[in-house]
């Protein structure tokens, strides 16, 4: 099974009618394809983790590029896993009351993670936490 975070920028605003229809759209298609996992989106940038089957998430990352909603689509971090974080989740998406700004590992961007040298980037460990913090905060 693969886990995948990825980064992007929205091209335009996104207001709240906006974000829950995406957030309807994805949800079907991940739960027709064994996708979960959880989509932050705060200021214009989304940062998304998505797990399932390896061509499944492959295949979801090839439309989410292609999409006219998202520009700078960044893969920050790919790993094999043998289960699920977010295995109920067809896609979360944090309360208004969420504070993720007092998340441990809250960024703005994670544009240092572009790294393709195979080095360990100093921000992963951030990114981890940001994703765990997310999981029992939201639950």
């Amino acid at each position: 099974m693969l886990s995948l975070i990825y980064s992007s920028v929205a091209t335009r605003p996104l207001g709240d009618d906006d974000l829950a229809a995406l957030l309807a759209q994805s949800r079907r298609a991940n739960a027709e394809n064994d996708i979960t996992g959880v989509l932050l989106f705060r200021n214009g940038y989304f940062l998304q983790l998505l797990e399932g089957p390896d061509q499944a998430v492959r295949t979801k990352m090839a439309t989410i590029k292609h999409d006219d909603r998202h520009t700078k689509v960044t893969v920050l971090m790919e790993e094999l896993i043998e289960e699920r974080q977010f295995p109920e989740w067809t896609m979360g998406y944090p309360a208004e009351d969420t504070d993720v700004e007092q998340a441990p590992g809250y960024r703005t961007t994670f544009d240092d993670l572009d790294g393709t040298d195979g080095t360990q980037i100093s921000s992963l460990p951030a990114l981890r936490e940001l994703i765990r913090w997310f999981r029992p905060a939201t639950s």
